[in-house]
């Protein structure tokens, strides 16, 4: 599957034979084991440790040893630990499990001891010493190779800006300094801005072609386009027009929206599928996290995303009535849908009891891949309820087009989208109808009505801001990004008018204050010039 990824782990291994380890105490810092060694690692190894960061644990994949000193190599996956403070904290799933720092995100009490909080943390800043480390010794090696590498240093910075506000910032291997949150968004911009003409033009890829899973210059329209969108709570100086202008370059770019089925898969289940990377979805991901069951293997990335939501009763593949998700054993029965989730597709709150092969065409809405064989819509109280409290989602799998499962049945073979040529479509109707007095203009419009259409849902005629807010859930539910977008529409933290079952630990949700819209930097790494965020 991983034509480029496939060949991460043995170069990334290179790193640990040469002597060089991380330190994760909040330094930003690389050093030699022994200060005697003088490393000769090649720039190929350097290039691909920084990507392979963000989609495995480290230089064994997912049963070798963690990058993170202390921290299991599953639970600090970059995407896993993004997901759980991103969707657990919202209105779209909960998680049962007693993991410590789970009910913390399901009841939104987190707070600086919180152990996955720290492994995210450590993820991020562990991948930007990783790409300091190629651009103080490599930089001059190749001027695209370059521009990607400072591509994902300014994409961890911005989840790290992101999830904790003021952050610890370095551009190289020194001890960093505090940038206050808007410092931090200023840099980004300008560091995308100063990179773009040397990414690679935009094209769309599969597996098959040379260079997918690197980024070129429409990976840096997206975050920009992502940031100037999130501007307002940022820097409280909103960009709306940037946003629609960036989101613009991404619609007409040569990427695009996977808008047929195959074998009786739909459209956007294709997306989510064990071959993503080897079908014509594969056109619509601007930025790809590369997995390989073999090669590229992960606890934290789709193998989590797949293996957290299902248990061994549901069967998501139409060909093979007995098969569960693709993947053998690995059903843990842990992240399941919030009953506000269901809601956006259920109005009525008549979310029938069905398979997730039958939910979407009772839904009359391709993106409706939800189980709810033998289910309750109500999610139970977190640690004390149970897997079938709530309805499952099979939104990701590790089928084929052809119904077949991947090439190893313990890891999955689906790549994680991280940007998405549908996310442009949302966007560009969000900045321009906060551009028009909050009002959807007639191109914003379409741009909605093009990924409903895709789904086969019902297309209108207007839609209100709220009725956006609720589309990005139903296009982008249990992908990452909710907790940021219930931020920017003022419905995460604070004395707000919106709740969400369990929202603050009751079943009816109450309100928790406005601090928690940022996380608290893991007390590990408060010191020097890192400080505490408020209220913590």
């Amino acid at each position: 599957m991983n034509k480029y990824l496939k060949h991460i782990i043995p170069s990334a291994i290179l790193l640990l034979s040469s002597g060089i380890t991380v330190s994760c105490v909040g330094d930003l810092d690389v050093t030699p084991i022994d200060p005697n060694v003088k490393p000769e690692v090649s720039a190929a190894a350097l290039f691909n440790k920084c990507y392979a960061n963000l989609g495995v644990a480290g230089n064994g994949g997912a049963n070798g040893d963690c990058d993170i000193d202390g921290l299991d190599g599953g639970t600090t996956g970059f995407i896993r630990q993004m997901w759980n403070s991103n969707e657990l904290t919202t209105d779209e799933a909960m998680c049962h499990w007693s993991d410590a720092g789970v009910e913390q995100f399901d009841y939104n009490t987190y707070d600086a001891s919180h152990p996955m909080l720290n492994g995210y943390f450590a993820r991020l800043t562990t991948g930007i010493t990783y790409c300091n480390d190629y651009l103080a010794k490599e930089s001059d090696y190749n001027a695209a190779m370059t521009a990607e590498i400072r591509f994902v240093r300014a994409l961890e910075y911005y989840l790290l800006m992101d999830a904790f506000g003021n952050i610890p910032f370095a551009e190289t291997l020194t001890t960093p300094t505090m940038k206050t949150r808007a410092e931090a968004y200023d840099w980004i911009v300008k560091e995308l801005l100063a990179i773009e003409p040397a990414l690679s033009a935009a094209q769309p890829k599969k597996s098959s072609d040379a260079n997918y899973g690197r980024v070129d210059k429409a990976a840096a329209w997206m975050l920009l386009a992502r940031l100037y969108l999130n501007a307002q709570v940022y820097t409280g100086t909103p960009q709306w027009a940037k946003a629609a202008e960036y989101a613009k370059k991404v619609m007409d770019s040569p990427y695009r929206l996977n808008t047929v089925g195959k074998n009786g898969w739909s459209a956007y289940q294709m997306l989510f599928m064990g071959d993503n990377g080897e079908t014509d979805a594969a056109y619509e991901s601007i930025f790809s996290v590369l997995q390989d069951g073999l090669t590229t293997t992960s606890w934290g990335t789709t193998t989590f995303l797949t293996a957290s939501a299902f248990d061994d009763n549901m069967h998501a593949n139409p060909h093979d009535a007995s098969a569960v998700n693709g993947l053998s054993g690995q059903n843990w029965g842990g992240n399941r849908c919030r009953t506000d989730l269901l809601k956006r597709f259920f109005p009525n709150n008549d979310a029938p009891n069905l398979a997730c092969t039958d939910m979407p065409a009772a839904a009359h809405d391709d993106r409706a891949i939800f189980d709810g064989k033998d289910r309750t819509l109500d999610n139970g109280k977190g640690v004390n309820g149970k897997f079938t409290d709530g309805f499952a989602t099979a939104k990701f799998v590790n089928f084929k087009t052809d119904g077949s499962a991947g090439h190893d049945l313990t890891f999955s073979d689906a790549d994680f989208f991280f940007f998405r040529k549908a996310e442009a479509y949302l966007i560009y109707a969000e900045a321009t109808a906060r551009s028009n007095g909050n009002r959807l203009t007639p191109d914003g419009i379409a741009a909605v009505n093009t990924l409903r259409a895709r789904a086969n849902a019902e297309t209108k005629t207007s839609y209100t801001l709220s009725d956006l807010c609720d589309e990005w859930s139903r296009e982008f539910y249990f992908e990452g990004i909710r907790r940021p977008t219930l931020i920017r529409f003022g419905r995460f933290g604070g004395d707000v008018n919106y709740n969400w079952s369990y929202k603050g630990g009751i079943k009816e949700g109450r309100n928790f204050p406005a601090s928690k819209n940022i996380f608290a930097i893991p007390s590990a790494y408060v010191k020097g010039a890192i400080k505490q965020n408020p209220d913590y």
